[in-house]
């Protein structure tokens, strides 16, 4: 078995529907750039607020991907 090296990037997913979308939302764009997605890491939560109402979810992910 060989050992891998890996490259982290930071990305935020933003949803109006739910932190899970964020993270698909955040990991589906890095996957248009990226090659060798492998895991991400949640790395902060936060939102945005309208009228007293959740409007936005705001999630940081650590994405690594497998250098070649």
């Amino acid at each position: 078995m060989s050992d891998h090296v890996y490259k982290t990037v930071e990305v935020t997913g933003s949803s109006t529907t739910s932190i899970d979308d964020g993270i698909r939302a955040a990991v589906s764009k890095a996957s248009q750039s990226l090659r060798g997605l492998e895991w991400f890491e949640v790395v902060g939560v936060r939102g945005h607020l309208a009228d007293g109402q959740v409007a936005h979810f705001q999630v940081t992910v650590k994405i690594g991907f497998r250098l070649e």
